[in-house]
């Protein structure tokens, strides 16, 4: 074995450059063309209410939105697991998501979430 050139690292680099335009060039996208663009289209167009309705009907409650129409969130603090409510409007209500199966619920009013000791959030 020879020795190795002190700047052989140097001239692979100089290799990998010459060839980069090559590489960009590929046609690797051309495949991802159709599901990238086509099928977003093809949902766009051929969206209806009725489609909604039927995932909606799936789902379990309270994983898609409101409850029946109710918009308070009622949700439990991970930190102190205190019960906290969320009006439309506040900070965080559309950052906060319902889990049921950890408690957290849906409520219609304000008076509904108080009596059932939940207290408003502060922002």
């Amino acid at each position: 074995m020879g020795k190795v050139q002190r700047h052989q690292g140097a001239n692979q680099a100089d290799r990998w450059r010459k060839h980069l335009g090559k590489r960009r060039r590929s046609s690797w996208r051309l495949p991802y063309i159709f599901p990238l663009v086509m099928v977003p289209l093809d949902a766009f167009f051929t969206f209806s209410p009725s489609s909604l309705e039927s995932v909606t009907s799936v789902v379990p409650n309270g994983w898609l939105g409101s409850a029946g129409g109710c918009e308070i969130k009622g949700n439990i603090s991970i930190n102190t697991g205190e019960r906290i409510y969320h009006v439309p409007g506040q900070e965080h209500y559309w950052e906060t998501k319902i889990s049921p199966q950890y408690g957290e619920r849906w409520f219609c009013s304000e008076a509904e979430a108080r009596a059932a000791g939940w207290r408003k959030a502060r922002r």
